[in-house]
């Protein structure tokens, strides 16, 4: 019996995590509630990327909410496609923003908005921010939570 499920390659068993983000297989399902607008937010706190220069591990804490249309991304090929980053050396603005674009082309939402919330390299934190447009005013969207960083006090 054919379900929005069967095409899924990824999901109910052992999948290796991708070599780059480039290789990473991000899957989406038809969105069985496209007719109504309602926010999905993924939160990984423990991301982590390469710095290109060094090649010293950088982490972030990544909030990403969308409000789909036809489309959702399946959740376990999404984990894959960000563990992928593990050992991809690029800068914190383009890793967070290429993993916004990545999930745009893939879902074609309503709207899309991702905070990379960086902890500091050098002693500086950095924040990365990048929205596909307005914010939906028919759709109940949280702030993302994340307090600026404070380090020790």
């Amino acid at each position: 019996m054919e379900t929005i499920y069967s095409g899924l390659t990824q999901l109910g068993g052992k999948t290796e995590l991708p070599a780059s983000p480039e290789q990473a297989l991000l899957e989406r399902v038809e969105n069985p509630q496209a007719d109504i607008s309602y926010c999905v937010r993924f939160t990984a706190p423990e991301f982590t990327s390469l710095c290109p220069m060094t090649g010293q591990p950088d982490f972030a804490h990544l909030v990403i909410d969308y409000v789909p249309e036809k489309w959702l991304v399946e959740s376990k090929s999404l984990k894959l496609f960000l563990g992928s980053f593990r050992n991809h050396g690029a800068f914190h603005e383009d890793c967070t923003v290429s993993i916004g674009r990545r999930l745009v082309k893939l879902l074609e939402p309503q709207w899309l908005r991702i905070g990379g919330y960086w902890y500091p390299r050098g002693g500086i934190p950095i924040d990365v921010f990048w929205q596909t447009g307005a914010m939906p005013q028919d759709v109940w969207i949280p702030d993302q939570g994340v307090p600026p960083y404070r380090g020790r006090g």
